[in-house]
């Protein structure tokens, strides 16, 4: 699939506002259904009274009948609801690595354990009802923790024939000094991040409040952030650096399935990050020097120059933005940030190594590095997210997730933000098909077309032209990022929507967002050489349905609509 690469970051570092008029629409996922239900209609509210998220056949509740703390035991209850029978029904349950398993759980297979604490599953057949099982578990370690479940129908994986849920609690050390829920926006690295024996450290140090989004130095508006290597090469003898490499350990729903994710560890790109000290004993602390990890690699370099012949104390924090372009915030609208080890009476340049991110932040991390594979990929003519909108003038794309979270999925035009539920951003796919919502939003300044018949909506069933158009952008948007047809789901589940004329299970023509997806990226692999045509096209021309896009406007803008473009509609089942 032919991509284009734009080569010039610079609009990462500044951004200002742009206003513009946006009707309050809720955009759900894209995949809020892939079948409809057997065996009634289904009522189980998988999320938020205000969440777009589908209806489900199927729920899954998580409880304890108590707190425990380090030392203690207590009795975890996974209640699984049914409104339809599911031959095969897949039960998982991930525990952190603060709890273990201890006993119970008749049916769960031998758990595994690995960095990201134990997991079990089972499969059940279930009739409409209740089933519950129960473990027990204990507490081994002090901090914030997550237990999951996850429900789903092995054999139709589909998020209104599944569900997830979750408890979140922070572990005490003595006997009712635990709490429920977790606190994660402000952290110290994880533990795998210590100290080399011998080095200059002292107890973790976060700052006291967060800085602004740092502005990178860069020769010019449009040069890229420098790489580690170039910045040290560039400094004087009087300055001292602070290296590293900046990395995230996460679940990927992709390589996964329904009883067990991918795990991953990559560096995480073009992250906002901040050298905190104290230049003198007596100073207060003072932002020190700022910067951007490197695209890639996560390697940061951050220097300075000294005021005295030792600084006391320095760390550095990271923060989930990417200059002022894209951004991962908590509930309450924070950014998320992670803060190394203090260093104590540093006099020369310093190599910390990896950094990893913090466990209880990992979602927000691998979200945030997902929309760099989007930026680098986003078919625009200007350093904005979309041709629409000029250097200078951009407006970001802001996620919103929390753990536990049960607001999402969904793109809402009129804050212009993403919301992802808890188990969202282990799928890549979920994330960049929000973020093609949020896209469309962009190139089309604002407007939104009048959509119809798209609550609830199948990916693979007729809903409408609009529907069909604005749903299936955004699942082609997904699948020009990751070169792909197959969706993947939080919980591991996936499903291929490769379709040709002789495919079952997928409605023909553009009112389906599976067809209208897979003809888009056919159209701008095979035809266009590229998206980036498509998208300056889309930016001054705005469609309510595939059809509008395909005859009335690319013949407008030069783009193919002759017999090669229309027998390339012909094969996904789109006749015009």
């Amino acid at each position: 699939m032919s991509r284009i690469r734009v080569t010039r970051p610079a609009a990462l570092t500044a951004l200002a506002g742009v206003g513009a008029c946006l009707a309050i629409v809720v955009v759900p996922s894209a995949f809020a259904g892939t079948t409809i239900p057997t065996g009634g209609s289904c009522t189980i509210r998988p999320a938020a009274k205000n969440s777009e998220a589908p209806l489900s056949c199927l729920g899954v509740t998580a409880s304890l009948d108590h707190l425990p703390a380090v030392g203690e035991q207590a009795t975890l209850t996974v209640d699984v609801q049914a409104q339809a029978d599911v031959k095969h029904a897949g039960l998982s349950v991930q525990l952190p690595p603060a709890l273990r398993i201890s006993g119970g759980g008749s049916g769960f297979v031998e758990p595994t354990t690995d960095a990201f604490g134990q997991h079990t599953s089972q499969t059940l057949a279930l009739t409409p009802g209740t089933h519950s099982v129960t473990l027990k578990v204990e507490a081994v370690a002090a901090g914030p923790a997550q237990i999951q479940a996850d429900i789903s129908d092995i054999d139709r994986p589909d998020p209104r024939r599944a569900a997830h849920d979750s408890v979140e609690l922070t572990v005490g050390t003595s006997k009712g000094s635990s709490g429920e829920g977790v606190s994660v926006t402000k952290a110290e690295a994880a533990p795998v991040h210590r100290p080399e024996p011998g080095a200059r450290t002292a107890r973790p140090v976060t700052p006291k409040s967060l800085a602004p989004a740092p502005v990178p130095v860069r020769a010019s508006a449009a040069s890229a952030p420098a790489s580690p290597r170039a910045t040290a090469a560039a400094t004087s003898d009087a300055q001292v650096c602070v290296s590293g490499t900046f990395r995230n350990r996460f679940q990927s729903a992709e390589g996964g399935s329904w009883n067990g994710k991918a795990n991953r560890d990559e560096p995480v790109s073009n992250v906002n990050v901040t050298l905190w000290g104290k230049p003198t004993a007596d100073s207060g602390t003072q932002r020190l020097a700022t910067g951007m990890t490197g695209n890639g690699d996560g390697r940061f370099n951050l220097c300075y120059t000294p005021s005295a012949s030792v600084t006391p104390q320095a760390w550095v924090e990271f923060q989930t933005q990417a200059g002022r372009m894209w951004s991962v915030v908590d509930g309450g609208g924070h950014l998320y940030a992670t803060a190394t080890y203090s260093m104590n009476n540093i006099s020369s340049s310093t190599s910390l190594g990896n950094v990893y991110a913090n466990d209880g932040q990992s979602r927000a991390w691998h979200a945030l590095d997902t929309l760099n594979k989007l930026w680098w990929n986003r078919g625009s003519t200007t350093n904005c997210w979309a041709s629409s909108q000029q250097d200078g003038h951009c407006t970001p794309i802001t996620v919103q997730w929390y753990p536990g979270s049960t607001d999402g999925t969904y793109w809402s035009t009129g804050e212009d933000k993403i919301h992802l539920a808890d188990n969202d951003p282990d799928s890549e796919h979920t994330t960049v098909h929000e973020a093609g919502h949020a896209l469309m939003g962009k190139l089309y300044k604002g407007w939104w077309p009048n959509v119809s018949n798209c609550s609830p909506h199948y990916v693979n069933r007729t809903s409408s032209t609009s529907c069909g158009w604005t749903e299936g952008f955004a699942n082609a948007v997904a699948f020009h990022t990751f070169n792909d047809t197959t969706y993947f789901w939080g919980n591991g589940s996936s499903m291929n929507l490769a379709n040709d004329r002789s495919t079952n299970g997928i409605d023909p023509g553009d009112a389906c967002e599976a067809r209208v997806a897979t003809a888009l990226v056919d159209l701008w692999s095979q035809v266009d050489g590229g998206w980036m045509k498509s998208n300056t096209m889309m930016s001054r021309t705005w469609q309510s349905s595939f059809r509008e896009y395909f005859v009335n406007d690319r013949p407008d803008y030069g783009l193919d609509s002759g017999s090669t473009a229309q027998n390339i509609l012909y094969n996904h089942t789109i006749q015009y």
